[in-house]
């Protein structure tokens, strides 16, 4: 078991070793969990090839997910009660940029930008019944926002979009990035800048994003922003097995696993956040972001079928499955080089998507065929490896 400087004096998780993986107790619901109920079949299903397999085709499942979660602009969440989040718009700008469907892209950004965007140019975080219910922004949203209106300013020869995406980037790096003795870091909130430790996800961590946006702005922070997030992910990574969903990182570097962003709800787990790391670094075109996002398969593959909910020695904590789950797996197989798990692994997450369809699921599908398998994101996927 891999050890190094991390520690794990939080509520709610047990130390086994110092510095190696953590035994979680305890559950609480998510976000981002399997609903109590399954949805129906969607009526917009995957594709699928003469066999009836999933195809693992990154246009036709983003052209997929638009159909059936998109409404008028707004990314509809029918398995959690219908409201909108602006991670979920910003998953549905990427997928318009997969699809190459700029009408698609309007619409969300309209929607988004009336809706959502508030008056410093970040979004709220939660939409429902009419109104924003929550306005406090959400880092990974905005981050994946800004990466959309740059790419697809290229994509479509639009300047207003690719300026838009400047400007929301210059709004994060000044509000949500903060320096420490590891280097610049993402927060996951406004909420978290004056707070030390630092609250860290990190899966928000994104080095193809920061590469976009870097390009785009000319802002050197956004360099520093892949220095330092490659130095905290890989000391997490070299301490325990797995990431945890939520971390703190004190200005002195000092990183600690939490069982949430403020110590409290879920207990430290790796479970619906923590596994996007995988897939962002997997997808990077630098070598030492593909290995960090290795570095965890060992430990992953010692069972064939993956919870939903683990700890950080890779112990489950539940009976369910989730398709991010296998599609984290599928990131870490491919960054070693294990082709055929990679593709076994994105298969079975497509299939549980088709049978227990859920928003989330469907987005990371979606999400991770494109940036495992092409460029349309930005990043370089299987060249890479």
């Amino acid at each position: 078991m891999r050890r190094g400087t991390i520690v794990g004096i939080a509520a709610g998780a047990v130390v086994v070793t110092a510095g190696a993986a953590f035994l979680a107790v305890g559950l609480s619901s998510s976000d981002h969990g399997p609903p109590d109920a399954a949805p129906e079949a969607t009526s917009t299903p995957l594709p699928s090839d003469e066999n009836g397999a999933p195809e693992l085709d990154a246009t036709a499942l983003a052209d997929a997910f638009l159909d059936e979660w998109v409404e008028d602009g707004r990314v509809v969440r029918h398995d959690e009660g219908g409201d909108t989040v602006s991670e979920g718009q910003a998953y549905g700008l990427l997928a318009a940029v997969v699809a190459d469907d700029e009408d698609a892209f309007d619409e969300i950004w309209d929607w988004t930008t009336t809706e959502l965007v508030r008056s410093d140019g970040l979004m709220a975080w939660r939409w429902d019944d009419g109104a924003v219910v929550d306005d406090e922004p959400a880092s990974d949203a905005d981050l994946d926002a800004a990466r959309a209106l740059v790419l697809a300013g290229d994509r479509f020869g639009r300047d207003d979009l690719r300026e838009e995406g400047v400007e929301l980037a210059t709004v994060i790096a000044d509000r949500l990035t903060v320096q420490t003795e590891r280097g610049r870091i993402l927060l996951p909130g406004l909420w978290a800048a004056d707070r030390e430790p630092y609250a860290y996800n990190p899966s928000y961590a994104s080095p193809v994003a920061f590469e976009v946006l870097g390009e785009a702005t000319g802002d050197p922070r956004w360099a520093e922003l892949q220095a330092g997030s490659a130095a905290v992910t890989a000391e997490i990574l070299t301490a325990t097995d797995l990431p945890p969903d939520w971390a703190q990182v004190h200005a002195d570097g000092l990183i600690e696993p939490m069982p949430g962003p403020l110590g409290q709800g879920d207990p430290v787990q790796y479970a619906f956040d923590a596994p996007r790391l995988m897939l962002r670094y997997a997808e990077s075109c630098t070598p030492e972001d593909v290995a960090l996002a290795a570095l965890p398969f060992d430990a992953l593959d010692r069972e064939k079928d993956i919870s939903s909910r683990l700890d950080l020695g890779a112990g489950p904590l539940s009976e369910e499955q989730s398709a991010l789950g296998f599609t984290a797996r599928a990131a870490a197989a491919q960054a070693t080089g294990e082709e055929v798990a990679s593709t076994t692994d994105m298969e079975r997450a497509a299939q549980l998507t088709a049978e227990y369809p859920t928003y989330y699921g469907d987005a990371w599908v979606m999400l991770a065929t494109a940036m495992l398998t092409d460029d349309s994101l930005g990043g370089c996927g299987k060249a890479a490896v």
